[in-house]
This record gives C-alpha cells, structure tokens and sequence, in this order.
C-alpha cells in the first residue's frame, strides 16, 4: 500500500468507532500520511453562556483532526498532552474546520499543530497535540 492508502484505510478503521465525532455531525474532508482535515457545523447545542461556540467544541473538534493525522500510519497513537488557544468566536451556524499538520514524528513521539478556521478563513483556534505510540494496529497489514 502507498503511504495515501495506508492513511485512508487508517482513517475508515479509526472512523468506524469514533462516536463522538459522528454524533456530533464532524465530517472528515481530507486525510493523508500525518495529516486530517475535520468540519463541523456549529448547533445551538454547542454554544455557551455568551452566544457563542462552546470551546469545549472547538477542542473537540481540533483534538479529532489530530487524532485522525496522528493514527495516518496504521499505529494506534493516543494524544498524550494538548493545548489551545482561542482566537476569535465561533458562532451559531458557522460551519468550522479543523486542519491537522504534522510538526514532527520521531520515534514514538509526535507533534501536530491544527488550525480551526470559519469557511471564511478567519482564525478561531490554534491547537498543539502530542501524541504518543502504541503497540498495535488499526486494521491488519
């Protein structure tokens, strides 16, 4: 398998059980070898207190797309510290994405920086995941 194959097979078998970012509506819109872009439509449900997008929403939806770039090779990796930064509000009705890069991936480490945006292209978050491999596979080689 090419490199592209290996991320979207590692993709299909990671999305299969991923029931928090199907039932929250995150659609995949791009994956490949240490990379993932996520969309997700902002619903009444996910704003706060101010009108707003919830963070915990906006991490959730970052904290997916990192997941899916770091689990692009067939090795399960697990987030193993993240952090972000809200940038400006996302509101009611925007549809958000949340585009995942891969800093570095040396040894069993590895850095991903993701990048939430409105379809617009203004910037809402910024996100940094490191992740952690395990033993195992996603789907048999």
């Amino acid at each position: 398998m090419t490199p592209q194959e290996i991320a979207e097979a590692s993709a299909r078998a990671l999305w299969e059980n991923d029931s928090t970012s199907q039932q929250l509506g995150m659609k995949l819109s791009g994956i490949g070898p240490g990379t993932a872009s996520m969309t997700m439509t902002v619903s009444e449900a996910m704003t706060n207190g101010h009108g707003t997008a919830h963070g915990g929403f906006l991490f959730t939806l970052a904290d997916s797309a990192f997941a899916f770039a770091c689990n692009s090779y067939n090795q399960v990796t697990v987030a193993q510290h993240c952090a972000i930064t809200y940038i400006a509000a996302g509101a009611l009705g925007d549809v958000l994405t949340a585009t995942a890069t891969e800093v570095s991936r040396t040894g069993r480490s590895g850095i991903y920086d993701i990048a939430i945006t409105r379809a617009d292209g203004t910037l809402i978050a910024t996100f940094r995941g490191h992740s952690r491999t395990l033993k195992g596979t996603l789907f048999p080689a």
